[in-house]
């Protein structure tokens, strides 16, 4: 692991037979043609387990304070909020429905008022009724907690400036129940364009209202989806198995699921993952698949690979807090020297990622703005690393000779990709090494002021489909915070004007005035190159050949409720 270029010579005939085999998965891996009404019960193929595997667990049992996609897979059938995202493929999957609320809410002419009525008849997994209480402790759990997006997504609800800064004794006045009916009320103290797609993220989910008001990571909480744990080792394990409570109510929010139990195996490397699932061991894996591997999947297992558009993106986050990326010559230089063209290559090739020039991927509103490091193309897209104008930059800087620790995670992927870094790094002047972590690990450890990472290696997935679940989660003063692994801020960057930029976008209510304000917030963004976008990927699920009724979601990837195993 010395030298990027023998690295990508020595792979390029692997890289070549992925992309003819994933190229014919995009024709042949087909889903079914229509999502389940949501009711199984007598349907044939209900019943078994699925065997799911993944190289490390998730992290906290907390559905208001996990933010991996790994946990939130699981949990959007477990637990729900007021809304929710359709249960569809595509495009569809974007769209907010109605969940424990009957309807979608009432909204006041200026944005402030939103009013939902609760249903009727659900109950908890542990049998307790839905109550409108529930949904207002829940949502002042939010901040007693520490949600990672309490303010963030949640910030504009009246009270939550007081619960953000004392929140053992969060009140949160913005958010009431009408004594008597089924009614809640949530105040506003400024229009949010996007409030509606915030509530509809799992962090919102409805938990009974004596639920722990501290985080609760090893014991699961009751939700009322058709799923609920039963069993947890975060060595080894997690059960799930359906919820006895559980009645459809909206099957377009929550359908009854096909397998009657989820097994989740944790420990095996990506490498003996595809191997498990190729012998049938497992029906599905979590981790991106290694390159080297690709080649095999595309020619042997064409029918077992969905090659999926995703909302994502790879990228580099230089702690603008810890020298020599407290620099903006050394930031931009980094901007300019990355080979995008070879973090693709590193991914598994063209049909499966892209390069990226912007931080907001493809595919969301907003995103697409002018290239302006590397080279540049005659229409503008980049063409390559400009390695002149970045060491110019280092010169300019002063910065050459510093010590730069990357942090990556210790998969194929994140491995390959250290190794083409540091070695950029080098080039630019830099003595750079990198320090490999297990994924989990290494999110966290990023993240935390208190481990001083001056740049790390991370993947993002959108929230909801918003420039502002870029820009915002990734830069966004609130996203730096200080002293925790759940600062999704992990460059410490706050700079008023793009904050400005961004709190205009999200208050506005006009679609053209909001795109064009995402774009602005997106060019100063790049400019100071406090995230250094690398790719945008597709994603390769690899499933058992037992497994079928596949459907995707943008959002949550596999839907676990809708897939049945043989």
């Amino acid at each position: 692991m010395n030298a990027p270029r023998s690295l990508l010579a020595g792979r390029r005939g692997v890289v070549f037979l992925s992309l003819l085999g994933l190229a014919a998965v995009c024709v042949s891996a087909q889903a079914e043609p229509d999502l389940n009404g949501g009711v199984t019960q007598g349907s044939p193929h209900r019943g078994g387990t699925l065997h799911l595997t993944a190289d490390a667990p998730g992290g906290t049992l907390d559905p208001q304070i996990n933010y991996t996609s790994e946990y939130i897979q699981l949990f959007v059938n477990m637990y729900d909020g007021l809304v929710t995202y359709r249960q569809a493929d595509g495009t569809q999957g974007l769209e907010v429905v109605p969940d424990l609320a009957a309807s979608l809410p009432e909204v006041s002419a200026d944005g402030l008022v939103w009013t939902f009525t609760l249903r009727d008849g659900i109950h908890f997994s542990n049998g307790a009724p839905v109550t409108v209480d529930d949904v207002v402790a829940s949502l002042r759990r939010l901040y007693r907690v520490g949600s990672p997006t309490a303010a963030s997504f949640y910030g504009a609800i009246i009270g939550a400036k007081a619960c953000l800064t004392d929140p053992d004794h969060c009140v949160l006045e913005g958010v009431t129940a009408e004594a008597g009916t089924h009614r809640i009320t949530i105040r506003l103290s400024a229009p949010d364009g996007e409030f509606l797609q915030k509530l509809a993220f799992p962090h919102a989910v409805i938990l009974p209202k004596d639920a722990p008001q501290t985080e609760s990571a090893l014991v699961p909480l009751p939700g009322t989806g058709p799923y609920r744990i039963t069993a947890y080792d975060p060595a080894h394990q997690l059960v799930i198995e359906r919820n006895p409570y559980f009645r459809v109510w909206n099957p377009q929010a929550q359908s009854e699921g096909y397998v009657d139990r989820i097994v989740y195996d944790f420990g095996l490397s990506d490498e003996a993952e595809v191997t498990a699932v190729e012998q049938g061991q497992y029906d599905s894996m979590l981790d991106a698949k290694p390159q080297d591997r690709l080649g095999e999947l595309g020619a042997k297992f064409t029918g077992q690979v969905h090659l999926q558009p995703l909302l994502g993106l790879y990228y580099l986050a230089l702690n603008v807090h810890e020298p020599p990326f407290d620099s903006l010559e050394v930031r931009q230089a980094i901007n300019h020297a990355v080979d995008r063209h070879a973090m693709a290559i590193l991914y598994g090739g063209a049909a499966i990622a892209e390069p990226l020039c912007q931080i907001v991927p493809h595919g969301i509103s907003g995103a697409d703005i002018p290239c302006r490091f590397g080279k540049l193309a005659p229409d503008g897209l980049w063409s390559g690393p400009d390695m002149e104008t970045a060491r110019a930059l280092i010169r300019k800087s002063g910065q050459a000779g510093r010590r730069v620790i990357l942090i990556v995670p210790n998969q194929a992927i994140g491995m390959g990709m250290g190794v083409y870094l540091r070695n950029m790094l080098q080039s630019l002047g830099f003595v750079a090494s990198v320090r490999p972590m297990t994924p989990a690990t290494a999110e966290g450890y990023a993240r935390n002021s208190d481990n001083h990472v001056q740049v790390s290696l991370a993947y993002w997935y959108a929230d909801y489909p918003s420039p502002s679940t870029f820009l915002d989660a990734l830069l966004g003063c609130d996203n730096a915070r200080l002293h925790t692994d759940s600062a999704t801020n992990a460059s410490g960057f706050c700079y008023p004007p793009l904050q400005s930029l961004m709190e205009r976008a999200r208050k506005s209510l006009d679609p053209r005035v909001t795109k064009a304000l995402w774009e602005q917030a997106g060019e100063m963004a790049m400019q100071q190159s406090a995230l250094v976008p690398l790719i945008q990927m597709r994603y390769v699920d690899f499933v058992s050949k037992r497994l079928g009724n596949y459907h995707y979601s943008l959002l949550n990837h596999m839907l676990l409720s809708q897939i049945w195993v043989q």
